[in-house]
């Protein structure tokens, strides 16, 4: 075969032939680039929700294999070309450059491939995804932390193919400890917020979809990376923060074993509140809610004030969010109940007047005047 090859060579003008094999190769791309099109075409029609291996491979791999294939096809075709020495060894030397940031690509594409598995292995749309969202937010720290390394290691091995670099780097190696020294002291933010990420992902105070409480605002973790972490509070409002902040300060995690929570409703109302009654009422409540998970349901006298009795509901839900909802559905049920049942019971001030006239107490009852 090698032969045939030479034999074509020599008949040919060197350009022509040089030519012949260049379009070879991107002969050879556009057929793979046409095969990958056509799986993606079949694959797109199918619901997004119904995971396939394949179709995963597919879709990240698409975009990596359509330059990789081409420039791996070319190096190999390199014995092949008739080029003079010189310019054979620079262009040898730039296209094992690009295969290099190819293959990189190639493989933190390859990273999402088994991202995709392992998210649809483990459901993250369950009630209880505890064991989800470990796992999620371990994965997603260790594939950062792979994509940092293939990019240092990738730019590693494109220098050293320089000559001059490589000898450069030889002759700083004997400053490389007063230089560890520099950088450490330099970079010691940066590479404390690595390590507590390290911390953060394997130990786990904070997982992705936590509930926090955070300087005072209600979130839910919606990102960590390698140096913050992105809270999505309530009102659509993004909280950032250093990562090593969760290590050295101290914040509420709703959702640190379980997702289930308890929330409590507070009444302030007369003393004459017919308290029993509101307790049949709030059990009724919850019974016809689908908020409530039947865990706890209770109606206390937690307080005497000066002017006012305070009750404390305490319900259960699922989750935070359900119980916020549920709060506000038991003490919306609970006034009106009161307002339409015991109108008496609701807050007031009373007046006591002593040693008035006969005739002025006359007065106002006749002006209805209510006190």
């Amino acid at each position: 075969m090698n032969a045939q090859i030479n034999s074509w060579s020599k008949n040919m003008a060197p350009w022509v032939w040089n030519l012949v094999v260049i379009a070879f190769v991107l002969l050879i791309g556009l057929l793979v680039k046409g095969l990958i099109t056509l799986l993606l075409n079949y694959y797109k029609n199918k619901k997004a929700e119904d995971y396939s291996f394949f179709r995963s491979l597919v879709t990240h791999l698409s975009g990596p294999l359509n330059h990789f294939v081409p420039l791996l096809i070319l190096i190999i075709a390199m014995p092949y070309l008739t080029l003079k020495d010189v310019l054979e060894g620079t262009l040898r030397n730039w296209i094992g450059i690009m295969l290099l940031i190819s293959f990189a690509n190639l493989l933190m594409n390859a990273i999402k491939i088994l991202e995709d598995y392992v998210y649809h292995r483990y459901d993250f749309n369950k009630e209880d995804n505890l064991k989800e969202r470990k796992i999620r937010t371990q994965l997603q720290f260790i594939r950062r932390v792979a994509s940092v390394l293939i990019i240092l290691i990738t730019v590693s091995l494109i220098l050293l193919s320089f000559d001059n670099v490589r000898k450069l780097g030889a002759g700083l190696l004997t400053g490389v400890g007063i230089g560890g020294i520099i950088v450490g002291f330099a970079a010691q933010k940066s590479l404390g917020n690595l390590l507590a990420g390290f911390q953060i992902a394997f130990t786990q105070p904070i997982r992705i979809d936590d509930v926090l409480v955070v300087e005072g605002e209600w979130g839910r973790v919606e990102d960590i990376n390698l140096t913050y972490v992105v809270l999505n509070i309530w009102d659509q409002r993004r909280l950032i923060l250093p990562i090593n902040y969760f290590i050295e300060k101290p914040f509420q995690n709703w959702t640190r074993t379980t997702s289930e929570i308890l929330g409590t409703v507070f009444l302030y109302v007369d003393y004459n509140v017919p308290a029993e009654a509101l307790r049949e009422e709030l059990t009724r409540l919850l019974e016809g809610s689908k908020l409530w998970d039947k865990r706890v349901g209770i109606l206390q006298v937690t307080d005497v004030k000066e002017r006012t009795v305070e009750l404390r509901c305490l319900v259960s839900a699922r989750n935070s969010s359900q119980a916020f909802d549920l709060r506000c559905y038991i003490r919306e049920n609970l006034i009106k109940f009161l307002a339409d049942n015991y109108p008496d019971s609701l807050p007031k001030n009373r007046h006591a007047f002593d040693h008035m006239p006969p005739g002025a107490i006359a007065g106002m009852k006749d002006a209805k005047m209510d006190f």
